[in-house]
């Protein structure tokens, strides 16, 4: 017949356990530095990867010609017309207060322009006036876009890697030296974009339609000249 354990010694088995799991609990912390230290260097190697990436693609760029200055005279403001589109209510010149993300080659919304500052995200205050956009970004290059450089306007959902709702960007295509751009705004009141839209292509397609030049007055092929006597050769009587 075995005899019961003798408590004390049951307890100094369970300590003598808990010792050993506790025992086990010890840290490679060699192993551990090693693996904070790889993951680091990892992260800084893709970061410096896309800041080379970044300059290699400004250098592509760089034939691209200054962003234009606002003009001294501003010009007069173009204003809204409250429409079943728009929240707009009443007449006032038109404004925007929002985001500016970024620019592409017209058509092709990942393809990112960083040239001339444009590639810098940042706050955008916008006006209309008859002469073009005014764009005033805090802490980035402000720049201007004029009416005659405009291409119309579209709301879309994409662009430079930038995805939003769907007609939750403005985008604004322009001319700048040979080149089609789209830049992308976001206003904080996204009912205001189909305003915008409205505007930029009414204006932009009076700009288009504005003679580039003028017959001079003594053209002879103007239908006034054509029908004037004077200009008429009168063979039979010489």
């Amino acid at each position: 017949m075995t005899s019961p354990s003798h408590p004390v010694a049951g307890l100094a088995h369970f300590a003598s356990l808990a010792a050993e799991q506790k025992s086990q609990e010890v840290t490679d912390w060699a192993a551990r530095l090693g693996w904070v230290v790889g993951l680091l260097l990892v992260i800084a190697l893709v970061y410096w990867l896309m800041r080379e990436g970044w300059k290699w693609r400004g250098t592509l760029q760089g034939d691209l010609p200054e962003l234009p200055a606002a003009p001294d005279e501003p010009g007069e403001a173009v204003l809204a017309h409250p429409s079943p589109t728009t929240t707009l209510k009443g007449h006032k010149p038109l404004t925007l207060s929002g985001r500016y993300h970024g620019s592409t080659t017209a058509g092709q919304w990942l393809d990112r322009i960083v040239a001339q500052g444009l590639g810098t995200r940042s706050r955008a205050e916008l006006t209309l006036t008859d002469r073009g956009v005014s764009v005033v970004r805090p802490g980035a290059r402000d720049f201007f876009i004029p009416a005659a450089e405009l291409r119309g306007a579209r709301l879309d959902k994409g662009i430079a890697g930038k995805v939003l709702a769907e007609g939750g960007l403005l985008v604004i295509t322009w001319r700048l030296g040979e080149k089609l751009i789209d830049s992308g705004f976001r206003s904080d009141r996204a009912a205001e974009h189909p305003a915008w839209v409205d505007a930029l292509t009414s204006l932009s397609a009076s700009d288009e339609k504005a003679p580039s030049s003028q017959n001079a007055p003594g053209d002879q092929n103007t239908p006034d000249n054509q029908n004037n006597p004077s200009n008429q050769t009168e063979g039979a009587a010489r």
